[in-house]
């Protein structure tokens, strides 16, 4: 029992939990371009199943990478890898067996569209996110990209097909990863700089720079937010409550380039982690294509 517990932290159940949740939206509306067709179960399925085991997979090999950096940091040391409780062997295996189950899950499940949307996710985070931590900042716009799939993959999974609708949802995602992980980023800039992770608040301690890009990203997710609208996919519920959710999370950004502390950080990141939920629940209560 302990073992499986142990093994279970290694996939990041609530950051898998997010990412199926993203990919849940994206098959909703790839299923309802399709126009009238009954849904199907066995496929749904299949799509949030594969994605969960590759997100999982995904988690696992990144902390097997990082696993050196993460001894130095206080929010990570006490992972299963550097605290030891597992070893750098399984973690590899279970990581890829994962990822491979979940490859295989949504292309023989789905269809190979979203399999290779999610291996290509995959092999973006691993291969150029997260060696460019420690040589750039920019590898969080770079790392963007890769978080920006879940929709994508949801769409393609319900529709074999991408659409504008999938890349708006895909475009809301990327530019809400930007306050969201600036604030983190700022919370926990002691610790990166310990482990050598090139953050925008490391490279640039006093904070300037790093609210300045929450207050852009965060105005563009604004406009980019009611293209849902602009697209037809939903109605005015949607476009009033994206606009208020916007502005909120703005005002919490344009506070914290006020007053660059801990405590406005922390109030960015929380705005940032009720928007997407409600903004995604906002898109499911009002479609305009039933």
């Amino acid at each position: 029992m302990r073992t499986a517990k142990i093994y279970l932290e290694l996939t990041k159940p609530r950051v898998t939990w997010l990412i199926v949740v993203s990919t849940a939206v994206g098959y909703f509306f790839g299923h309802l371009a399709l126009g009238s067709s009954p849904w199907r179960l066995l496929p749904m399925l299949h799509t949030f199943l594969g994605t969960a085991l590759m997100a999982s997979g995904t988690a696992t090999l990144n902390q097997w990478y990082e696993q050196d950096a993460d001894g130095y940091m206080n929010r990570t040391r006490l992972r299963p890898l550097p605290s030891g409780r597992i070893t750098s062997a399984s973690a590899l295996c279970f990581g890829t067996a994962l990822s491979c189950l979940g490859f295989l899950e949504l292309g023989f499940g789905a269809n190979w569209l979203a399999a290779t949307l999610c291996m290509a996710t995959l092999a973006a985070y691993l291969f150029i996110y997260t060696p460019l931590k420690q040589k750039t900042w920019w590898s969080t716009t770079l790392g963007a990209f890769p978080g920006a799939m879940p929709p994508l993959i949801g769409f393609a999974g319900a529709a074999a097909t991408l659409t504008a609708p999938a890349w708006a949802m895909a475009a809301i995602l990327f530019l809400w990863q930007f306050p969201h992980f600036y604030a983190i980023a700022w919370m926990y800039r002691d610790d990166y700089a310990r482990a050598g992770i090139q953050m925008l608040p490391v490279v640039e301690p006093d904070g300037k720079s790093t609210a300045r890009q929450i207050i852009l990203f965060s105005l563009l997710l604004i406009p980019i937010s009611i293209l849902p609208r602009w697209l037809g996919m939903t109605g005015t519920l949607y476009t009033v409550g994206a606009i208020a959710l916007g502005v909120w999370l703005l005002r919490a950004g344009l506070r914290l380039a006020f007053h660059r502390t801990r405590t406005h950080a922390r109030a960015v990141l929380l705005a940032s982690v009720v928007y997407l939920p409600l903004l995604y629940l906002l898109l499911v209560l009002d479609p305009a294509w039933l």
